[in-house]
């Protein structure tokens, strides 16, 4: 079975950020302005700009150190996106491929409380794949190491244990706490649809099996 890594890699985080980055940017350059007003599934409420905004925002904390009171609330998720309302696309765009590219090494050199910042970011790139009908969807070249990232943070949180069986990793791999007093709970699916269950986002009909949890109480980002 594939366990959580006890020893953090300081550079997963940014491996994955830059990753994410080589795959999306040049298709957020691709699409016409159109695309950018979509509405995401993942972020109800939210349209692809939207949620490009809120990544390029957090990313951008990061690099400047920039964590007032606050800091990514809802309220303050909601002002950093009103900040880029007069931006264009592009701009937006070229923010996170700065934030993307600047962000991992401070991530690297922090104690691991950042990490999760280079997951979600992982995550809303795939709430935009979805939208823009673009392949890798919460999944793609990064899949394995935002699988190692999620591992750790949900054992670091001592959420839910589980066992997955995953359909394209030929290892099972163990989230959450040590299970104690009974079994973990089982998951038997793909990867992709498991992240969808840790992050939240909308199944779309696949198929898979959860025992001994609810749905909702694998969401990390509730």
């Amino acid at each position: 079975m594939t366990e959580t890594q006890e020893v953090r890699d300081p550079e997963l985080p940014g491996r994955l950020l830059a990753v994410e980055r080589d795959a999306l940017v040049p298709l957020l350059r691709s699409r016409p302005d159109a695309d950018f007003a979509l509405p995401s599934a993942g972020c109800p409420g939210w349209t692809v700009r939207d949620v490009l905004a809120h990544c390029s925002a957090a990313l951008m904390r990061v690099v400047e150190n920039r964590f007032e009171k606050g800091v990514f609330s809802p309220e303050s998720n909601e002002r950093d996106i009103a900040e880029r309302a007069g931006w264009t696309n592009a701009r937006v765009v070229d923010e996170l491929e700065r934030g993307m590219t600047e962000a991992g090494p401070v991530i690297a050199g922090t104690d691991g409380s950042l990490d999760m910042i280079a997951l979600g970011e992982w995550v809303h790139a795939g709430d935009v794949r979805e939208v823009l009908g673009a392949p890798g969807a919460y999944a793609g070249a990064g899949l394995p190491d935002a699988l190692t990232l999620l591992a750790r943070i949900t054992r670091e949180k001592e959420h839910v244990p589980l066992h997955a069986d995953l359909d394209d990793l030929d290892e099972p791999l163990r989230l959450g706490a040590m299970a104690a007093g009974g079994p973990p709970a089982r998951y038997i699916g793909d990867a992709a649809t498991l992240v969808r269950l840790y992050a939240g986002r909308p199944l779309n009909g696949a198929s898979y099996e959860l025992a001994g949890a609810r749905e909702g109480e694998l969401n990390i980002f509730g």
